[in-house]
């Protein structure tokens, strides 16, 4: 059997075995060392699997440590710790709260705080799901309680939820730059626009729907300037921390690993100072903490073994020489990947899809000259559609265990279908300006 046909054999198992629900560093360790295996023991000629098991093993003892023993990675924890922290200490919840003083009166007022308090907490957090899992707690009681739509006040927490994986810092990122050999902050500032503009686009179709139909959204009691002002108290700390993270990245004072620590070391300052913090707090989230990056960089491992696999059996060049070889305008080899990701992600999870695809993805767009910081945002924004699309839609699911009885599934996926078309608006307008994406890191 050629190396290009067990290549082909090994993506359709790691599919499969995903399908199955099988955790995604054991899918991605079993191909790649089976993988490894098969290739070495058939390159003398003939078929040596002694050889095979001893090139796999020489290569599996090694690889744990060359590929996660990158300072770059220390990036993953850091920001973890920051957003963990946060959540601990609560002030998530005060974001939300400050966000529905000032916007609860405007069309669809709680829906537009809870779009908006999920990007600020998605921006702290990193994590679409934990974006989701946390907001829809504390913003879809509330919006039921006065009378929401059900499709509208679940659906606007499940895709704003997926703006975590677009603002910075974003694990997505710093995953997407590591195995690209791109600038982690030339990657976070890239996703700036981009995200700021999902959630207007967000905003303003809710509220146009609310005005048209006040049914759907019905005004809640006006806060008074005392109370909004009163609101904003709570939230200096979490604005200080943002600002100082993006800027100090944007302006190159400090690399995106040094911003994770001063990241997490003054959210707990803040966390300390303003007593919201001890040490079961602590402990709980350095706990959360160890789990998420052990996972994570067990994951890293595994990808890191298919990549080298794919790289032997010459299916990454075998693609690539394939779709240079169709007689079309690029965009529509763009077009076709976008097909390709958002039906990964209807039963797949974004690092999944991410690290499942890399390997053969990027030879491709690299044969079509595109930029790749520019793709790292447009694939995201497809895995982003990808966490709200049935049948799975990992974001729709959390809300639903959430809301428990009190919305049926049905429900959010209805809802939620408003914004997957304004992310498919999103995403178009990202292909046609790219300079959207490419503006702020050419000005770094």
């Amino acid at each position: 059997m050629d190396p290009t046909t067990i290549g082909i054999w090994a993506t359709v198992g790691m599919v499969s075995m995903l399908l199955l629900r099988i955790p995604i560093s054991v899918v991605l360790v079993a191909t790649g060392y089976t993988g490894l295996v098969i290739v070495m023991a058939g390159r003398g000629g003939g078929f040596d699997l002694e050889l095979g098991f001893m090139a796999a093993n020489s290569f599996l003892g090694e690889l744990p440590y060359s590929s996660t023993a990158e300072y770059t990675f220390v990036t993953i924890p850091m920001f973890l710790l920051m957003g963990y922290i946060a959540t601990e200490a609560g002030f998530t919840k005060d974001l939300y709260h400050t966000a529905r003083m000032w916007l609860g009166r405007v069309p669809g007022g709680l829906a537009v705080a809870s779009s908006v308090g999920c990007a600020l907490f998605a921006a702290i957090s990193g994590s679409s799901l934990a974006t989701a899992a946390a907001m829809g707690r504390m913003a879809v009681p509330e919006m039921l309680a006065r009378g929401y739509d059900k499709g509208l006040a679940t659906g606007v927490v499940a895709a704003s939820g997926t703006l975590g994986s677009l603002i910075p810092p974003s694990i997505l990122m710093i995953l997407y730059a590591v195995f690209t050999d791109q600038s982690i902050a030339a990657m976070f500032v890239a996703g700036i626009i981009p995200g700021l503009l999902s959630l207007l686009i967000y905003v303003g179709m809710v509220m146009i729907r609310a005005k048209i139909n006040p049914a759907l959204a019905p005004p809640t009691e006006k806060s008074t300037w005392q109370e909004k002002f009163g609101s904003l108290k709570s939230t200096w700390g979490m604005l200080l921390l943002l600002t100082v993270v993006v800027s100090g990245l944007y302006t190159g004072m400090f690399t995106p690993s040094e911003a994770g620590a001063i990241g997490a070391a003054i959210a707990f300052l803040i966390s300390l100072f303003s007593r919201r913090i001890n040490r079961e707090k602590t402990s709980s989230a350095l706990l959360e903490t160890l789990k998420s990056t052990s996972m994570l960089f067990a994951a890293v491992i595994g990808a890191y073994m298919v990549t080298s696999f794919t790289a032997l059996t010459g299916i990454a060049a075998e693609l690539t020489s394939w779709a240079g070889s169709f007689d079309v305008h690029p965009i529509v080899v763009i077009a076709s990947l976008s097909l390709l990701y958002i039906f990964l992600g209807t039963f797949m999870g974004s690092i999944e899809i991410m690290l499942l695809t890399l390997p053969i993805v990027i030879p491709i767009v690299k044969g079509l000259d595109y930029d790749l910081i520019w793709f790292g945002i447009i694939m995201i924004k497809y895995l982003e559609i990808g966490l709200v699309s049935p049948p799975v839609g990992i974001n729709c699911f959390i809300l639903k265990s959430v809301v428990n009885d009190d919305v049926r599934l049905s429900q959010i996926f209805r809802g939620v279908s408003w914004f997957i078309v304004m992310d498919i608006i999103t995403i178009a307008l990202l292909v046609i300006f790219p300079e959207i994406v490419t503006f702020l890191p050419n000005l770094m």
